[in-house]
């Protein structure tokens, strides 16, 4: 018997790249982009983006854990972005595009903290791991046009992943990886 769904949130940078690697995968219900961990309720894109809102762009998953374990989805999202960039996520620059885990439970947090130093000590990246560890906050959903943006638009959303840089540095880091989620 499969235990309850479980929410897991990742701030990657730009949300629009962090629905597609964990969608459709099974065991996952459900990925959402959004904004989280500041003080502004009910942000907009607009307002994120100006960044007086603390939000980060984050998505919101919602899995079986039985199916795919958090475990799992923490390697899937340590793929998808610069861990050691402080200042944001390839063109995308700001805190509201900075990385980070947020733990919806202390074994979230310890998993998280496990991976975390795990990937320091692979040496895999000369800088240190930047992406933060904190506690889940409100999620707000984001606005409809932003959801499931690589389905809505494929064209603009491939020519912004490999534009931004983002494509390439996965691959350079984890090509060797990838398809293994």
């Amino acid at each position: 018997m499969s235990q309850e769904l479980q929410k897991a949130t990742f701030a990657g940078g730009c949300f629009w790249c962090m629905v597609k690697p964990f969608d459709e995968e099974p065991g996952i219900h459900s990925v959402i982009s959004g904004y989280t961990g500041g003080t502004k309720e009910n942000p907009t894109y607009q307002e994120v983006c100006a960044g007086n809102t603390g939000h980060y762009e984050a998505v919101q998953i919602t899995f079986d854990p039985a199916i795919y374990p958090y475990e799992r989805l923490l390697d899937v999202f340590w793929m998808q972005i610069d861990p050691t960039d402080p200042g944001g996520q390839f063109y995308d620059r700001g805190q509201s595009y900075q990385t980070a885990i947020f733990y919806h439970n202390d074994e979230q947090k310890e998993l998280a903290e496990k991976s975390k130093k795990k990937l320091e000590e692979s040496g895999k990246f000369n800088k240190p791991i930047a992406t933060k560890i904190l506690p889940a906050k409100t999620f707000y959903p984001a606005e409809e046009y932003h959801q499931y943006y690589y389905k809505k638009n494929p064209l603009h959303y491939e020519r912004y992943n490999k534009g931004s840089g983002r494509e390439a540095f996965i691959l350079k880091h984890w090509g060797d990886q990838l398809g293994k989620k």
